[in-house]
């Protein structure tokens, strides 16, 4: 009686669960998702998802092993590496290469220090599948653009190799020769620098420049490819002034296969490249194939903590005068044959205004391959003419150095772009002065002037100009040439009490005002007094009306960005600190008219017209008579 009473109950349960599942979803249907979480699903994998691909499970299935490879991934690899001896499948060498990726991730998070001491060797073997399995399937015409196996093969082999040198125990990855013992067998790796233009010596750290995330840049600016992208960071260089780590990118040349690799005969090459110098490389197959690359991660991460940006108002208002040294500064090693464009920053700024504009010219493969970047640092304080000579003494040294026998014709090509204040000072690299200068100051001819010879010979350097021979090129960005009218009275004087200058400067600024005509005597107040870069843009001061008329030397051409940042006719307009009709010079190549303010050198515009006379320029250089676009 009891067995019938259960049998029934067993039954009851039966009819009731059929009942239920009746009106609920089937074992085997499909759920209805949005095209953004469709997309998440269909190409899910240990990438972005920390998940195996559907075509890496669909592998594991067919050999009946996708259950055992939750529990036993190592076995499971060794099996699979197995039957890649002897079955040329691409599609097991690309699940090898997911799996061991996914493994390598999962020993990454183990408590135990001796998996996660294993976790490099895993993610070795997923750059060496993934690279076997995009060699095979290229020999055999199975290996199609549209296969989404090709592009994650090579994701895994660029991020399996940042974590598979990441063996030692400080910051950075270990590039160096040796054997390296693995699960499934073993490999030699050797380095190869032949083509990395400095010594690794020179070096403290290589940093793969995938594991920081960029900010305070617009763009991150990247190039897909094969290779790993580096941070080179020098030894010894104070990373405010000593230039830019290198943008370096690393491959790894295998040769051998699953069977050498088995065998413990398998040999790789590690080959580090400048990304500034190369761009593409040849594989075993003699077929061009181009790097990735990173040029913006180098950049943020030389400016993270930067004193550069403290660099500016309190230099300016002379409080820390000697934080960075006035100059002229690289971004990168001198490299014959690439024209100089140098960048020469306002009032109160630095040159991390300019970052926007060098992170995107940069990234022009034409713009970096032809140019190299400079900036020029002063203390935006002084009389102008005063910060304008320091410009011209280090261009002239710094070409005299580089190239003392000028050997490189694009040094005499050299481009020099200036914003506000620094428009000026580029405008004296490149005008014949004559006494025009001293006259406007003195309302005399040099020669007639009672003062001391010391005196005379500073005035000379200062104001009696010839134009810099290898400057054949500016660009004059929100440039104040007939002065701003921001520079009022009230403000150059609270100006005065609020700058501090040293001892020498002051001097130098005051031992002319005896000679001075009476406007500009009028212009400070009509006493001696410390004379600014604001009393330099007064639109009153007789100086900087002279020098608005001065014409450009034969044979340089000259280049205007204005910005307008008001309504109605922009030529009656300005950008809040310059009118256009202060900004506007004659005769110019070209003019541009940007919808900005005062920071012009931000605006994507203003970079972009800067990038067209760059590609443009070297269309005249080239002789092609073509204006690129």
């Amino acid at each position: 009686m009891m067995s019938r009473i259960t049998h029934f109950s067993a039954s009851a349960v039966l009819l009731v669960w059929l009942v239920v599942l009746s009106g609920c979803a089937t074992p085997v249907g499909v759920n209805k998702l949005s095209p953004r979480k469709s997309y998440q699903d269909v190409y899910a994998n240990p990438l972005n998802a920390g998940v195996l691909s559907d075509p890496s499970k669909y592998v594991l299935d067919r050999y009946d092993l996708l259950k055992k490879f939750d529990k036993e991934p190592a076995a499971v690899i060794a099996v699979l590496n197995a039957k890649a001896l002897h079955d040329d499948r691409g599609d097991i060498l690309y699940t090898l290469a997911e799996g061991s990726y996914l493994y390598g991730s999962q020993l990454v998070d183990s408590s135990q220090e001796k998996e996660q001491k294993l976790a490099p060797d895993y993610f070795l073997l997923s750059a060496l599948y993934s690279a076997y399995f995009v060699k095979r399937e290229r020999a055999s015409k199975r290996l199609n653009i549209f296969d989404h196996r090709a592009r994650t093969a090579v994701d895994i082999y660029n991020f399996g190799m940042w974590q598979a040198f990441a063996t030692g125990d400080t910051e950075g990855l270990v590039l160096e020769a040796g054997e390296r013992k693995l699960p499934v067998g073993s490999i030699y790796i050797s380095l190869d620098t032949s083509e990395f233009p400095w010594k690794l010596e020179e070096f403290e750290k290589f940093l793969p420049a995938d594991q920081y995330a960029v900010r305070g840049v617009s763009v991150r600016n990247r190039t897909s490819g094969v290779g790993l992208p580096l941070i080179a960071v020098r030894k010894n260089v104070d990373k405010q002034v000593g230039g830019l780590p290198e943008a370096v990118t690393a491959i790894l040349r295998i040769q051998g296969g699953v069977a050498a690799l088995s065998a413990g005969k398998a040999r790789a090459v590690l080959e580090l490249y400048s990304t500034l110098d190369t761009s593409t490389v040849n594989m075993n197959d003699g077929i061009a194939i181009p790097l990735e690359s990173d040029l913006t991660t180098p950049l943020a991460y030389a400016l993270e903590g930067s004193e550069l940006f403290d660099f500016g108002l309190m230099s300016f208002l002379g409080r820390e005068p000697n934080k960075i040294p006035d100059g002229l500064y690289m971004t990168e090693p001198y490299r014959p044959e690439k024209i100089p464009v140098v960048f020469v920053h306002g009032t109160a700024s630095n040159p991390v205004w300019w970052v926007k504009m060098f992170n995107t010219l940069r990234f022009d493969p034409l713009i970096r391959e032809k140019y190299q970047f400079w900036y020029f640092v002063y203390t935006s304080n002084k009389e102008v003419s005063l910060s304008a000579a320091k410009l011209r003494d280090a261009l002239r040294d710094k070409v005299a150095t580089l190239d003392p026998q000028e050997k490189d014709p694009a040094l005499q090509q050299m481009v020099v772009v200036g914003h506000s204040q620094g428009g000026l000072l580029t405008k004296f690299t490149v005008v014949d002065t004559g006494e025009i200068l001293v006259r406007a100051l003195t309302g005399k001819n040099f020669d007639a002037l009672d003062m001391p010879e010391e005196s005379k010979d500073r005035l000379r350097r200062l104001l009696i100009l010839k134009p810099l021979s290898f400057v054949k090129k500016v660009i004059f960005l929100s440039t104040p040439h007939r002065g701003s009218f921001q520079s009022k009275e009230w403000i150059r004087n609270l100006l005065r009490w609020l700058v501090t200058l040293p001892t020498t400067i002051v001097h130098n600024s005051m031992e002319y005002y005896v000679y001075m005509t009476d406007d500009i005597k009028k212009m400070m107040g009509g006493k001696k007094t410390l004379f600014t870069s604001a009393d330099s843009m007064s639109p009153d001061n007789p100086v900087i009306k002279a020098l608005a008329e001065i014409p450009l030397a034969p044979g340089v051409q000259g280049h205007s960005i204005i910005a307008v940042d008001t309504d109605g006719d922009p030529k009656l307009g300005n950008d809040g600190v310059v009118e256009y009709s202060s900004a506007h010079l004659d005769s110019m190549e070209s003019e541009f008219i940007v919808k900005s303010d005062h920071s012009s050198q931000l605006n994507p515009l203003a970079i972009d017209e800067v990038r067209r006379i760059l590609v443009e320029n070297l269309a005249v250089e080239l002789g092609t008579g073509a204006r690129p676009q």
